[in-house]
């Protein structure tokens, strides 16, 4: 178990589309112990395997009802909308508000390979959309509006 490094805005890594995994192994399995370990030491509600520099559809969140970890998810129903604040660990400082989906089916496979569907509204929907956009290369201050810098320059 380690906490890893997350990449910050302008990695090439953060603006490519991620790659499928075709099988959860013991690799795999490690490296989403090591993800939700970052996650938690960094204080983040998700992380994508792309924001550890791995180049593959892999995400962990927890919106305070436990760890989902789940691989190559996709967003089969969308409905309705909600605007929330975000920030992101890729980002850190920044925050802004952004349109999402309010609730999302997303199907997806587990450490164990078998397939979940995660039915999602609110807070859980806009983590997962969140993530799984960093997949698709999108980093969410591409779609914030109102963004704001929020570190404070200390200057003597």
């Amino acid at each position: 178990m380690a906490v890893l490094d997350v990449l910050k805005a302008g990695n090439p890594i953060l603006k490519q589309v991620a790659e499928p995994v075709t099988f959860v192994n013991k690799k795999i399995r490690n490296l989403l112990v090591d993800m939700a370990e970052t996650m938690y030491k960094t204080d983040g509600c998700g992380l994508a395997a792309p924001q550890i520099g791995v180049s593959r559809r892999i995400i962990v969140l927890d919106d305070g009802n436990g760890l989902l970890e789940l691989i190559n998810p996709v967003i089969v129903h969308k409905e309705g909308t909600q605007i929330g604040l975000e920030g992101c660990l890729s980002v850190p400082g920044y925050y802004g508000d952004v349109v999402r989906f309010n609730k999302v089916v997303v199907h997806a496979i587990n450490k164990h390979n078998k397939k979940v569907v995660i039915r999602a509204e609110g807070f859980l929907a806009r983590i997962l959309q969140h993530e799984i956009d960093h997949l698709d290369g999108i980093l969410f201050i591409e779609k914030a509006t109102d963004l704001k810098n929020v570190v404070q320059n200390n200057v003597d």
